[in-house]
């Protein structure tokens, strides 16, 4: 090649590459043109018992197996206990138990124990029972023996150490079922989760137990309530609603293992138990009145899903005066929620101890019904939607899936996508018919980490929120889901999941502490904006506040390198000469948090100057954050 071939290729290739220096990105916000009203209910919890998320997560209960199934495995959870010469022979016993729900029980029997050589039996609890120091666990059983006077011994043991962080004894035991309760408190022991439960005797007698339980101090309280780390981090996000009791979860695999909500409210010795979808057994102790007190201490309102005669193993209950007792009994479901004293079910929540009914603007029919080959969600969504706007005219009704026939008010659209899918999905709705039923982004997350989401998920998850955001005259209501995940072995079904626990400890992922800065930072105004020349994985959205004279632009910079973004403002007088910036990043998009490291990715406020409408901000790689203006 000759030279001045050399300097016209060169000149051409300059020539080629100026406008990509030339064109800076842009981001033009014009705040004083709203064009869209935020949902007040945007952000909320979708909540399902899957990876052990009520019993042995949210729910407090430490006994796992507290009262014995009909499950082949039932006395996994309850190995026998003989110390020194003691002898112990444990078995389940079908013929007897403390109530009509509760008919089988754990019989022990000891054909040889003494003061030094007590039998019995123990419980790990779910992966461990977590002891802390200087705290009061309460705890029950119903038993009888026969052996009258009999006493037992509760203690808390260390799985290694064998050292006792606490001990109490129980009297009285007679022939007859009656429930005894007792408390356990530890002293100056070190936190630890490798705790066992202990029943035992010191001497011959057959103790017959059921509905064994153990609870630690409790969010706000509540007797048989959530556990506190959990609700904390909930707490933080600043949900709106509750969608309850699941999705799955609702349906059950068969007809007769739905969630039958009448028999999870009143005592727990009315509660029978029943198995989930993902092949292990509901406690029910977290029953429909325990979601609503969820809601309720964390002010949110439910969106409740009532079952709808679809269950996961293809079974259905046709449209017509077959489905008619399962409209009944959601229609008896609602006014336990919301009615009064005058009200058969307003009575009986009364009774169970909450007086004042709960809000309820929408319910949920069904789950999911798209994979119901019978294609009898037409008529079946009919026959609901006509009872319930019979009765309860102001509601509204979210269909699963799109229907003829009946429109709904909402529909529930559920998303599960790779993280290149997430992100090219992020102007999904931009263009979306807004003639239709309203949106209700029920379940949706991007499928990236194991077991909680790491940071290229977040970064995914976050460019699709800016897309709700925008588009929130549609989309009403959004939910991450599963919520959710025990990490120890055996805890997990599904992945990934926004908050990880073990027994002792909780963390937020960063898919976690996205949803927090999102909803957290939130207007009740979507304004006009223009984001320009940005290079691909960059997306933004902008809220105001206008009685509070605040601005939340948030900006998703998903690139390897730092992004200066050109910000003009309009329609604004003046702002505050400093803003709040608020960001989560990492060194790479795989980076993430777990149980030994739960703060490796979180997000960091600082204050930036702020010159004029017309300034240049700079994000960081691989980072979610948010610019919090005054005006």
């Amino acid at each position: 090649m000759n030279k001045p071939s050399l300097v016209a290729a060169f000149l051409a290739a300059l020539a080629l590459s100026l406008p990509l220096y030339a064109q800076t990105p842009s981001f033009t916000i014009q705040a004083d043109q709203p064009i869209a009203k935020v949902s007040p209910t945007l952000y909320g919890l979708m909540t399902e018992e899957i990876n052990y998320s009520y019993d042995g997560g949210i729910y407090g209960e430490l006994v796992r197996d507290r009262t014995p199934s009909t499950a082949w495995d039932a006395l996994v959870s309850w190995p026998m206990v003989a110390r020194g010469n003691s002898a112990v022979n444990v078995s389940i016993d079908s013929a007897t138990g403390p109530s009509a729900a509760l008919t089988r029980s754990l019989r022990v029997s000891v054909s040889a124990a003494a003061p030094g050589s007590p039998a019995g039996v123990e419980n790990g609890g779910y992966w461990g029972i977590p002891v802390r120091p200087q705290t009061v666990y309460t705890g029950s059983f119903y038993a009888k023996t026969d052996a009258p006077g009999l006493a037992v011994t509760v203690s808390l043991e260390n799985d290694q150490t064998g050292a006792v962080a606490a001990t109490t004894t129980v009297t009285g035991l007679t022939g007859e079922w009656k429930q005894f309760t007792w408390t356990l408190k530890t002293a100056g022991v070190p936190p630890s989760s490798n705790n066992h439960l202990l029943l035992t005797i010191a001497r011959p007698a057959t103790v017959w137990f059921d509905l064994v339980s153990l609870f630690p101090p409790t969010y706000h309280a509540r007797p048989s309530g959530n556990r506190v780390d959990i609700m904390e981090k909930l707490a933080a996000m600043q949900p709106k609603f509750l969608r309850l009791p699941g999705g799955n979860y609702l349906e059950g695999d068969h007809i007769a293992d739905r969630f039958d909500w009448k028999k999870t409210i009143g005592p727990r010795t009315d509660r029978p138990t029943h198995p989930s979808p993902w092949s292990y057994r509901s406690s029910d102790g977290m029953g429909l009145l325990e979601f609503l007190e969820w809601c309720e201490d964390l002010k949110m309102e439910p969106v409740l899903a009532v079952y709808a005669g679809y269950s996961l193993q293809q079974e259905h209950i046709d449209p017509g005066p077959a489905l008619e007792p399962y409209v009944q009994d959601a229609l008896d479901e609602i006014e336990y929620v919301t009615g009064g004293a005058d009200t058969k079910w307003g009575a009986e929540r009364i009774k169970d101890g909450h007086p004042a009914p709960f809000p309820l603007h929408y319910v949920e029919v069904g789950n999911e019904d798209q994979f119901d080959r019978s294609h009898s969600y037409d008529g079946r969504f009919a026959q609901f939607y006509h009872a319930f706007k019979q009765h309860y005219p102001t509601l509204q009704i979210i269909a699963t899936t799109p229907v003829k026939g009946v429109t709904p008010d909402v529909l529930d659209e559920h998303f599960y996508m790779p993280a290149e899918e997430t992100f090219a999905q992020a102007h999904h709705y931009d263009a979306a018919d807004r003639k239709g039923p309203k949106i209700f982004v029920g379940e949706w997350a991007t499928r990236e980490g194991n077991p909680t989401p790491d940071l290229e998920a977040a970064l995914a998850d976050a460019a699709w929120l800016t897309g709700l955001e925008r588009n929130s005259d549609l989309i009403i209501m959004t939910s991450y889901a599963p919520l959710f995940v025990n990490v120890n072995p055996g805890g997990m079904q599904w992945a990934p999941d926004l908050i990880g626990y073990d027994a002792l400890t909780s963390y937020g992922s960063p898919s976690y502490w996205t949803q927090v800065m999102f909803s957290t930072h939130l207007g009740t105004e979507v304004v006009a904006s223009t984001l320009a020349n940005a290079p691909a994985r960059v997306y933004a959205s902008v809220t105001r506040d206008d009685a509070k004279r605040k601005i939340f632009v948030k900006v998703v910079n998903a690139t390897s390198t730092a992004q200066p973004l050109a910000i003009a403002l309009t329609g604004v007088q003046k702002l505050a000469p400093l803003a709040t910036l608020t960001t989560m990043s990492g060194r790479t998009p795989n980076a993430t948090n777990s149980i030994t490291h739960p703060d490796a990715v979180k997000p960091a406020a600082a204050k930036v100057p702020i010159p004029g409408p017309n300034f240049t901000q700079t994000f960081a790689p691989y980072s979610v954050n948010v610019l919090e203006l005054s005006y």
